[in-house]
């Protein structure tokens, strides 16, 4: 990947070089237009093609491992999500200020300081995210 970016960005400046010469020995843009759509063209693609390439080429074969973990992973959840996680035990919970109850270990409220049970979650709603059981369970606990 590496040497094929470098030969993508060389090539492509090559391209642009001569591009520009051939366009700036022209008066007229009706003789330009060959330069521009034959060199300059193709060559900022190659440029482009080349620096993707580049930042993508020290990723290699591990960025396809990942990117196969990371949809595994995600696709579980999701089959899961009607059945609460085990982490989920506990009381349903709110921020400071928020219109919302959440599971302990909802992801828009893992980790914000003051997070608590609500004193009234009548007025309530349930977190599309994290999908906790209805209200009255809670307000029970």
């Amino acid at each position: 990947m590496l040497w094929a970016g470098l030969a993508a960005l060389v090539c492509g400046a090559v391209l642009c070089v001569i591009g520009w010469y051939g366009v700036s020995g022209e008066r007229f843009a009706e003789r330009q237009l060959p330069y521009i759509a034959s060199c300059t063209v193709p060559g900022a693609a190659l440029i482009v093609a080349g620096a993707v390439l580049l930042a993508r080429g020290d990723r290699g074969p591990a960025a396809t491992d990942e990117t196969e973990t990371d949809t595994d992973a995600g696709a579980e959840p999701l089959e899961g999500a009607p059945a609460p996680p085990p982490s989920a035990e506990g009381p349903l919970v709110r921020v400071p200020g928020g219109t919302l109850l959440h599971r302990p270990d909802c992801p828009l409220v893992t980790g914000k300081p003051g997070t608590a049970p609500p004193d009234d979650p009548s007025g309530l709603d349930l977190c599309p995210v994290c999908e906790p059981g209805p209200p009255a369970s809670s307000s029970e606990a």
